[in-house]
Order: C-alpha cells, then sequence, then structure tokens
C-alpha cells in the first residue's frame, strides 16, 4: 500500500485537515473583509482584497487547528471522533500546522498592505493582537467564563483590519461595525459554550444577536435610501428566529442552531454593507456567502 493510501476507515488527510480547520465557515470570513471595507468608505483593488482574505483565512484556520490541539484532553472524553483523538491526525502535528497558519496569516497581512500603498502598520499591528488572542482564547477558552468576549473580539478584529487596510486609519463607522459584530458573535459563543452536550447554559445572550437589527434600524432613519437594507434585516430576522429555533427544548439541536448562526454572519455582513452604500453588488455578495456557507456546512462540519 503506497503511502499516499489512506488505511480502510481512514479519511484522506487533506479531508482530516478540512474538518480541522472547519472551512465550511470560511465564506464568512471573506464577507467580513467585504463589510469591513465598505465600512472605511475606501475601496481595495481585487489583488488586495483576495490577498486579505487568503490572510484572515489562513488567521481562521490556524485558529481552528490550534482549538483542537487545545482541547484534546477534553475531547479525548467528550468528542473521541474529533481527528487527534480519534488517531487520524497528530497533536504535534495539529500544532505546528495551527501556529504555522497563524504566521502565514500576518505574512499575507504584509504583502496585501504593500500591495496597497506600502506597509499598513495599523494593519498590521491588529493583525500581532489578533494572532495573541487566538492562542489565548484556545488555551483558556474552556475556563475563562469571559472567553465568548475574548471570541468576539477577535472577529470585530477583522472589520479593524479590513478598515484600516483600506482607508490607512479608523473610522468611527469602522469600530462601530467592529462592536456589532462582536456582540453578534459574543452572543453565538456563548449559546454554543455547551454545544458538545446539546445544552444551553443560557438564553439570555440571544440577545446580542439582535445588534445588527439596531445597527440596521440606526441606519435607516439617518438615511432612508439604502434599498437593499429593508429586506436583509427582514431576512437576517427570519434566519436568526430559524436557527435559534433548535435552541427551544422541543427541537434541541445546539450543534444545528450554532451552524446555522455562524453563517448568519454573512448577512450580518450584508445589512453592513447595505447601511454605508446604495450599491447591490456588497449585499448580493453577503448573502452568497450565506448560502455558500451552508452549502459547504453540509460536507464539512462548521463546529
Amino acid at each position: 500500500m503506497s503511502a499516499q493510501t489512506p488505511l480502510p476507515g481512514r479519511r484522506p488527510r487533506w479531508r482530516v485537515y478540512l474538518d480541522l480547520g472547519r472551512v465550511s465557515n470560511l465564506p464568512t470570513v471573506w464577507t467580513n473583509c467585504l463589510a469591513g471595507a465598505a465600512l472605511s468608505g475606501a475601496t481595495l483593488e481585487m489583488p488586495v482584497l483576495l490577498l486579505l482574505a487568503a490572510a484572515l483565512s489562513c488567521f481562521y484556520i490556524g485558529g481552528m487547528f490550534l482549538n483542537d490541539a487545545f482541547d484534546h484532553r477534553y475531547d479525548e472524553k467528550t468528542r473521541s471522533r474529533r481527528p487527534i483523538p480519534s488517531g487520524e491526525a497528530g497533536l504535534f502535528e495539529v500544532y505546528v500546522l495551527g501556529f504555522g497558519f497563524l504566521a502565514l496569516g500576518q505574512l499575507g497581512l504584509y504583502a496585501a498592505s504593500v500591495l496597497q500603498s506600502g506597509p499598513r502598520l495599523e494593519s498590521l499591528g491588529i493583525g500581532v493582537i489578533l494572532g495573541v488572542l487566538i492562542v489565548y482564547y484556545n488555551y483558556r477558552h474552556k475556563t475563562d467564563p469571559h472567553g465568548p468576549v475574548v471570541m468576539a473580539v477577535c472577529r470585530g478584529l477583522i472589520y479593524l483590519i479590513a478598515g484600516s487596510m483600506a482607508a490607512g486609519s479608523l473610522s468611527v463607522q469602522v469600530w462601530a461595525g467592529a462592536l456589532v459584530l462582536a456582540s453578534y458573535v459574543a452572543g453565538l459563543t456563548y449559546l454554543a459554550a455547551r454545544e458538545d452536550l446539546n445544552r444551553v447554559k443560557a438564553l439570555w445572550p440571544a440577545l446580542l444577536l439582535l445588534a445588527p437589527l439596531a445597527f440596521g434600524l440606526f441606519a435607516a432613519v439617518g438615511s432612508p435610501s439604502q434599498p437593499a437594507l429593508p429586506p436583509l434585516m427582514a431576512c437576517f430576522l427570519f434566519w436568526t428566529i430559524w436557527s435559534g429555533s433548535f435552541l427551544s427544548a422541543r427541537r434541541r439541536n445546539v450543534p444545528r442552531a450554532v451552524t446555522g448562526l455562524i453563517a448568519g454572519i454573512s448577512i450580518l455582513d450584508g445589512i453592513v454593507i447595505a447601511a454605508v452604500s446604495p450599491e447591490l453588488v456588497g449585499p448580493a455578495l453577503a448573502l452568497a456567502g450565506l448560502l455558500l456557507t451552508r452549502a459547504l456546512q453540509r460536507f464539512v462540519p462548521g463546529t
């Protein structure tokens, strides 16, 4: 049997890596890039945008690899089918790849900033903070009650990186959008805290999921000529209620609720884009991100 042929019952190595990286959720990272840049009021040329999306994808994948690495003892007891406890991937291997992806992400940010208009020191500095927080979160999240806040800040930093990459500085709009995204992700992460046991510790974090609607309503009042905003808000409300319905006692399926809410990040991005621009291309791409995430989650688990 050749070295490339997987043993019977074992998945190919590339399939294991897709699982470790939760790559099905990457479209939400890409729409985060679009929204962060849109909030800045500046534009990113396509090569820069693609490099930025690739770099932040590396941060995400690296974080997911490290999540399995740091959680391997917990997974041995509760999720024995994960790649490390099942023997599909080695612990040292996953650590090396996790930190390697974080380093690659930082290099990608540098390359994107040089291509934009010279090194964007602000973006690079935020990238360093993002990498540190990703490592801290994965190391401490099982014992840190404020872990969801750290995760939320990590997502919010994507807006800050994209916004500063596009404009060279951070506007109030970018900070506001980052706060909205962080609020949503904090609510989602609190709800997912006991996902492996199909439990919900408390439902109050669900209120944080409504932050995008508040942002959208404020934008609609301030500038009523945003044609995509009302339908996107309606879509977001429907999607959030539908995903959240799997948290009820009657339909209890926490993993399904969590993966649905993760995909909903792209609708959030669409609301943010529609709030600052009357163009329909950005919101359409955001909705495409939702559909692509859901399609990919059928083949690669999102959690």
